[in-house]
């Protein structure tokens, strides 16, 4: 076998190789997906269990909850974890949990709470880019609904007003945008943010 033979076997040896690679990693990634689809919903069905609870408690005591900015968010237990509340946004057919605190653990489950509050009208949710998370946000569009739950059985009715493409170092614009609700999650290959700024439903 001549030198130009090897060479010639070489490089198809590292293009299978590759071809390999990148069909582990598209596969490893849709296993990902699936598996917070599953570990999201499965942490809805009992939030909103816990939910249904609250609010028929309320029923008999004849309280009615009220939006109070004192007043901490209500974070309550699910196998483990602490939660604020679900999300819904109709117009792309999510329903998902959101957790109290941000960490990379637990964006693996369920969108999280970055900062702010739904009491104090800056609460910036985030997620990864899963299709059953908020790989969609790039679907909304200004007017579209927008719901988020808390544990203490408020609903707090919103409407998008832009969807915008942020640096990831736009921290400052995310924290402090004098919207609502934000909502934000990374494009696939993460070198920007796919990011929701929603307003208040009058």
């Amino acid at each position: 076998m001549n030198t130009k033979q090897k060479i010639g076997r070489a490089c198809m040896i590292v293009g299978i190789l590759l071809i390999l690679g990148a069909l582990a990693l598209l596969g490893y990634n849709q296993w990902d997906a699936n598996r917070a689809d599953k570990a999201s919903q499965e942490a809805l069905g009992k939030l909103e269990e816990t939910l249904t609870e609250t609010i028929e408690d309320n029923t008999e005591e004849e309280i009615q909850p009220e939006l109070d900015p004192e007043q901490e968010m209500t974070v309550t237990d699910i196998d483990g974890w602490g939660y604020i509340g679900y999300l819904s946004i109709p117009s792309i057919g999510l329903e998902l949990p959101v957790m109290s605190e941000w960490s990379y653990p637990k964006l693996k489950i369920s969108p999280c709470r970055q900062f702010g509050s739904s009491r104090t009208d800056d609460l910036v949710i985030a997620a990864h880019n899963y299709e059953s998370h908020f790989g969609k946000l790039t679907s909304l569009t200004a007017g579209d609904s927008v719901t988020f739950t808390d544990m203490d059985g408020i609903v707090n009715e919103y409407v998008v007003n832009k969807v915008e493409v942020l640096d990831p170092h736009s921290v400052e614009e995310v924290e402090h945008s004098g919207y609502a609700l934000v909502l934000y999650t990374c494009t696939y290959g993460g070198k920007t943010r796919v990011t929701v700024f929603c307003d208040r439903a009058s």
